[in-house]
C-alpha cells in the first residue's frame, strides 16, 4: 500500500508559478513510477506529467510541455511538479498517482494509488 498526500495548490494569477509536492509513504517509493493528473469541473481526469522510478524518463502532456517540470527525490519520498507561466485553463484539482512499473504510463486507469488532490486556481 502506498499513501500519497499532495500540497502546494492555491490561487494565483495568470503568468505566476506554483510548485506542487506529493509526499509518499508505505512501500518502497523508488519502485514506483509517479504521475500528476488534473481534473477540471465537468471534465475527465487528464494526464499532466509522469516520471520513471529512477527519474531518467519524464513525460508531459502537450499543454504542460515547456511550462511544467516533474522531478522526484527518492531519498525524501517526494515528487514535485513545478508549474510556470500558469494559465486560467490550468485551473483544476491536481492529483498525484503511483504505479509499480518502470515506464510511467499516461493513462489514469493504469495507476494504482492516488492522493486526495490539491486545488489550483489561476485567475486571468
Amino acid at each position: 500500500q502506498v499513501q500519497l498526500v499532495e500540497s502546494g495548490g492555491g490561487l494565483v494569477q495568470a503568468g505566476d508559478s506554483l510548485r506542487l509536492s506529493c509526499a509518499a509513504s508505505g512501500r518502497t517509493f523508488r519502485n514506483y513510477a509517479m504521475g500528476w493528473f488534473r481534473q477540471a469541473p465537468g471534465k475527465e481526469r487528464e494526464f499532466v506529467a509522469a516520471i520513471k522510478w529512477s527519474g531518467g524518463i519524464t513525460r508531459y502532456s502537450d499543454s504542460g510541455a515547456g511550462r511544467f517540470t516533474i522531478s522526484r527525490d527518492n531519498a525524501k519520498n517526494t515528487v514535485l511538479l513545478q508549474m510556470n507561466n500558469l494559465k486560467p485553463e490550468d485551473t483544476a484539482v491536481y492529483y498525484c498517482a503511483a504505479v509499480a512499473t518502470s515506464t510511467p504510463p499516461i493513462i489514469p486507469s493504469l495507476y494504482n494509488y492516488w492522493g486526495q488532490g490539491t486545488q489550483v486556481t489561476v485567475s486571468s
